[in-house]
């Protein structure tokens, strides 16, 4: 397998290029979580900006979930050294989900309501777009976890227009392998934020990882070869509800 920029650039602009995620001039606000993978998005994307025929504002969002150290200055000083604006959304959503609800399984809704307030935040300064880091590892993950429980074929998808906030999400780095970004965001020495969460929890999306793992040794390509099945068998409606 490749390392280095040269590769994620190249699988992101095929993402782009194959699902039409970017053929406007929409701003588009990066949600930053501070993890990896956001990082390296919001990199590759202010990369593909200076290049890109489309002229589009970009800027990263981030939303604090309101647990206790919760330090943003990392993120605002690594958007200040690409030269990006960075706008902060502060919620509640720690209290709500584990000191009101005290919900036995917290990660879903916790997961709901941060990507409703980052939409939110999105549509308050003017975003009709918001990219997401999802990368490969994650798409065949929930193509195996849809498949093994919930008997249906399908992940979630490159492109999703949601109605109700008409905000358009994207995923660029679905064809980029979680090892190119781990590599990348290393060497760059971006300043990974380690999570707060008091649960930081995957469950059998850890156990699907781990599969993962096992299956690379057998096929390293497979990840490849998923991502072009789900091209060739949906197109760009990867959730299979064509």
């Amino acid at each position: 397998m490749r390392y280095g920029f040269e590769e994620i650039n190249k699988r992101m602009r095929r993402a782009i290029i194959n699902h039409r995620l970017i053929e406007d001039e929409r701003a588009i606000l990066v949600g930053l979580s501070g993890g990896k993978d956001s990082l390296t998005l919001l990199y590759a994307l202010k990369q593909f900006q200076r290049v890109s025929k489309y002229k589009f504002e970009l800027a990263a969002g981030h939303v604090s979930l309101g647990f206790p150290g919760d330090d943003i200055t990392p993120l605002k000083q690594f958007c200040e050294q690409i030269d990006l604006p960075l706008y902060v959304q502060t919620t509640a959503i720690g209290e709500i989900v584990f000191d009101l609800r005290q919900e036995n399984n917290p990660c879903s809704l916790c997961a709901k309501m941060r990507r409703g307030a980052l939409n939110e935040l999105a549509k308050d300064n003017g975003f009709e777009k918001v990219a997401l880091g999802h990368h490969q590892d994650d798409v065949v993950e929930t193509l195996l976890l849809n498949m093994f429980f919930e008997g249906r074929i399908g992940s979630f998808n490159p492109l999703t227009y949601l109605d109700r906030t008409e905000i358009t999400v994207i995923r660029p780095l679905i064809y980029v392998p979680e090892a190119q970004i781990n590599y990348f965001a290393r060497k760059e020495e971006f300043p990974v934020c380690q999570s707060n969460c008091p649960q930081n929890c995957l469950g059998k999306r850890q156990e699907i990882k781990d599969l993962l793992k096992e299956m690379d040794s057998i096929s390293p390509k497979g990840k490849d070869k998923v991502t072009a099945a789900l091209d060739r068998q949906f197109n760009s409606r990867w959730d299979g509800r064509i």
